[in-house]
């Protein structure tokens, strides 16, 4: 089981946005921060809004360590063109974000144990590592023998979040492609994501 099951809902009143728009997150009936003194809000320095932008991106996708996160930066760095674009591009492309994004699971902690669980499959073959980075054009599947599981199912037929245009699904074949890597202006994010002030961050 995720580490963060009990506790990722913290994470939305310690950053102060309803970080994966869900609506039983506790931020939309209690907008301050948790703890005796979570009303009080003095104005941020340079230094912390960069680490609230850091903070937001890294927590979004879920279980993804610090030490995962400064790698992807890094990624993001060495290729060619915007870094920010670079840097949710790779995000985007991680197995368990895809898992998510194709709505084969109904949250990002979900994705992940679904694909820890083997219940995901590449172009064919089963993948077990929610940070694999799928590449366009690839087929991504949920295995015959998790194809009744009631939460991917239920996920699937969820009004809650949309499909986006940089991916294909076939909801029947429990089926899905990824067409190719998207812009920070597609990417459905319930609150806004500034990639610019993460590369600022680690770049300081």
């Amino acid at each position: 089981m995720t580490k963060r099951l009990e506790s990722k809902y913290k994470s939305n009143r310690r950053l102060g946005v309803n970080l994966w728009g869900r609506p039983k997150s506790p931020i939309n009936s209690r907008d301050y921060r948790p703890g005796q003194h979570g009303q009080r809000r003095g104005k941020p320095s340079d230094y912390g809004i960069q680490l609230l932008a850091k903070q937001k991106l890294r927590l979004y996708y879920g279980n993804i360590t610090e030490r995962q996160f400064r790698k992807a930066y890094h990624e993001a760095i060495r290729r060619k063109g915007d870094t920010g674009e670079n840097l949710v591009g790779l995000l985007e492309r991680r197995l368990d974000a895809v898992v998510y994004r194709m709505k084969f699971a109904p949250t990002v902690f979900a994705s992940r144990q679904v694909v820890n669980h083997g219940h995901i499959c590449v172009n064919g073959k089963r993948v077990n590592i929610p940070s694999y980075l799928v590449k366009p054009g690839d087929i991504i599947e949920v295995a015959e023998k998790a194809r009744g599981i009631p939460l991917i199912l239920e996920a699937l037929q969820s009004a809650e979040r949309e499909t986006p245009d940089y991916m294909t699904v076939d909801a029947k074949a429990l089926k899905g492609s990824f067409v190719r890597t998207p812009e920070l202006a597609e990417i459905p994010y319930p609150t806004q994501m500034e990639p610019n002030l993460v590369i600022e961050f680690y770049s300081r």
